[in-house]
């Protein structure tokens, strides 16, 4: 490791590689240093890890997590960001009845869609929103979109992108079904863990793509050309879609009893199946569930 940065203790390993909480041996700063490491040296530094680094160093923003140094080590790269407590998956299993409080939801998803919508602004999809990715400063309740792994920029035209994007639970509709794809993903992977602060468990928990589609639309309802114009088209609809009953069977108000109904209201507006009819991110904002939140660290 470089010698500006003493390492304290490992805090997260994935298939990239392993996150360390570390100290800057020059300003005594608690940072968090994220080593991922090259499956082919040779190669040397992948794409993907390429364009992790020029999206974050896009990025200013109170609720997006900050990028501060750069570090080649061996058959790797080191990224340093600003250290932060918890995850907002930990939160919720650490702080139950904190987490469930209505006012920290709103103020936790208002600084969410604060993030989302200042990457959409600058053509950015995040494209892996989950609570994992959510990152929390414990006294402050300030809030940091994490894990830029999988975003990518987008023009307009918009091109043909991957499926292969977001985890399961909080992967939208039009992924799942194949159609192209844009700034709703986000949107839709937010109301998913909008409803999960509500409920303190996944809306969608099912573990291939087609029990979460029949999860969607028990909830949701299956869609029509009358509900989605195109849907039909898609090239996944009749394998997926041509067999299921048309009526729901559960109630999304049920589903996420306790909340208010403004943020019922907005929910199901993020939740919305026609990505074209979805809510963005920066109309969610001006939604009257936000009336009375603190905007402190946005």
């Amino acid at each position: 490791m470089d010698n500006k940065y003493e390492l304290i203790e490992k805090i997260g390993q994935g298939g990239f590689g392993v996150v360390y909480k570390c100290r800057d041996c020059l300003t005594d700063a608690t940072v968090a240093l994220k080593r991922i490491f090259f499956k082919n040296e040779d190669e040397g530094v992948p794409s993907s890890v390429i364009r992790e680094i020029a999206l974050l160093k896009e990025l200013d923003h109170g609720n997006i997590i900050r990028l501060l140094d750069v570090i080649k080590n061996g058959a790797g790269v080191d990224l340093i960001f600003e250290f932060l407590d918890i995850d907002l998956s930990k939160f919720i299993a650490s702080y139950p009845e904190v987490a469930k409080d209505q006012q920290i939801i709103k103020r936790f998803l208002h600084q969410i869609l604060c993030g989302v919508a200042y990457c959409h602004s600058h053509k950015i999809l995040h494209r892996d929103l989950k609570p994992k990715n959510l990152l929390i400063d414990i006294d402050s309740k300030v809030l940091k979109i994490a894990d830029f792994g999988l975003a990518r920029a987008f023009g307009v035209p918009l091109g043909t992108y991957t499926g292969k994007v977001v985890t399961l639970a909080y992967k939208a509709p039009e992924v799942l079904l194949g159609s192209n794809y844009s700034t709703p993903v986000d949107v839709w992977a937010v109301g998913c863990i909008f409803a999960e602060m509500v409920i303190l468990r996944p809306l969608f928990c099912t573990e291939s793509e087609i029990t979460v589609l029949m999860d969607m639309f028990s909830l949701l309802g299956v869609p029509t050309e009358a509900t989605w114009p195109g849907v039909t088209s898609l090239s996944r609809y009749i394998a997926n879609i041509a067999t299921f009953p048309p009526q729901c069977t559960r109630n999304l108000g049920d589903e996420v009893a306790g909340l208010e109904p403004a943020g019922l209201d907005l929910l199901s507006k993020m939740l919305c199946l026609d990505p074209n009819k979805r809510i963005t991110a920066s109309d969610a904002l001006k939604h009257s569930y936000f009336g009375h939140v603190s905007t402190a660290g946005t």
